[in-house]
């Protein structure tokens, strides 16, 4: 298993690094003979964003940046929110009655609503990278790998438990791509869910509109001369936890993802961050912790998976975190979605040098 390495030296070098920034508000236009580097973003609703930025009370951006003077880079030389023009931030997710919609399509600003890992990778990213940069983020909250996001080609299993009712050993069925239900017990016979869905809709909906967004690519990144998918980015995992069956094929599942979107984006060398649960350490025991060993393992630097060396990078958020669960959303602290998402634009810088 890969060693994690302490969250308080990558917290100090993203700190460093974060210090050396351009001066705020001064960030350096983007190259638009250069092909945009796109980001895509995935997993569920720390993902997504769920961090205050207005208020000065409880840990807010506006108070982490305006009072304690953290992340000087969000502001410009006026004290207001600075904007990135090399760095295009689009947000997308699927609508109640299906569709897309569109939550952001913007130069890399601080506004109103919540925050994810964005402004910390983006700025990250902008100062790192001599092309025009790309966030596309296409996820939504409380969906599953081992369901919801279950990507093309994964096949069904059977696993054993048992009942809490009658403290008896049951097997269930659990479903493969396009499969529904998402389990049923074996031997029986498996009854469709409601509203269509299966296993792998989400991954299926997420990956189409990341796709809709690239092929419109000026609508999105005005004056664009074509795109390179560079990389992905993923923290997803608290909806697998919860799940012994989930869990315990969390690594399988994880290793498919990978495989399976660079497949989809054409994207062979794009480089894949994940970020583990902030909950999540050494020791915790139960599904949290074996969702975490499935996020080490996958590092190239371990060694299990060859064809992932210099490719693949994970990191490890517990300290981090604050004390704060991916469940209820890191209680809303700002600086755990900044902080987060600076060591995973360091991380995904570190694999585009090699």
């Amino acid at each position: 298993m890969k060693k994690i390495t302490s969250s308080r030296a990558v917290i100090a070098a993203v700190a460093l690094a974060a210090a050396s920034l351009a001066v705020a508000g001064q960030a350096k236009p983007a190259d638009q003979t250069k092909k945009v580097k796109v980001f895509i973003l995935l997993g569920q609703s720390n993902m997504v964003g769920m961090g205050n930025i207005a208020g000065d009370k409880g840990e807010s951006l506006e108070k982490a940046v305006k009072t304690e003077k953290l992340y000087p880079y969000l502001l410009d030389a006026s004290g207001n929110w600075a904007e990135r023009h090399d760095v295009r931030y689009v947000q997308v997710m699927v609508g109640r009655g299906g569709g897309m919609n569109v939550l952001h399509n913007e130069a890399l600003k601080v506004g109103k609503g919540k925050l994810g890992i964005e402004f910390g990778l983006g700025h990250v990213l902008g100062e790192s990278l001599d092309e025009p940069v790309m966030l596309l983020k296409s996820c939504i909250g409380n969906r599953a790998l081992g369901w919801d996001l279950l990507p093309p080609g994964s096949k069904g299993y059977d696993f054993t438990t048992t009942d809490k009712k009658t403290g008896k050993a049951v097997t269930y069925t659990y479903a493969g791509y396009k499969e529904t239900p998402d389990r049923w017990e074996k031997g029986t016979k498996a009854e469709p869910t409601k509203y269509g869905w299966y296993a792998g809709k989400q991954y299926d909906d997420d990956v189409a509109n990341a796709k809709k967004v690239l092929s419109e690519l000026d609508k999105y990144c005005p004056g664009a001369g074509g795109y390179e998918v560079a990389g992905f980015l993923w923290w997803q995992g608290e909806r697998d936890c919860g799940s012994e069956a989930l869990s315990s094929r969390y690594e399988q599942n994880l290793v498919a993802v990978i495989k399976a979107l660079r497949k989809d984006f054409d994207a062979p060398n794009a480089k894949f961050i994940i970020a583990t649960l902030g909950e999540a350490k050494q020791g915790c025991g139960g599904n949290t912790e074996t969702v975490m060993n499935a996020h080490l393992a996958v590092d190239g630097k371990t060694g299990k998976y060859p064809e992932f060396k210099g490719n693949v990078a994970t990191v490890y958020t517990h300290e981090m975190a604050r004390g704060g669960n991916g469940n209820s959303h890191y209680g809303g602290n700002a600086k755990v979605y900044m902080d987060v998402g600076e060591a995973m634009g360091k991380a995904m810088v570190e694999l585009l040098k090699k």
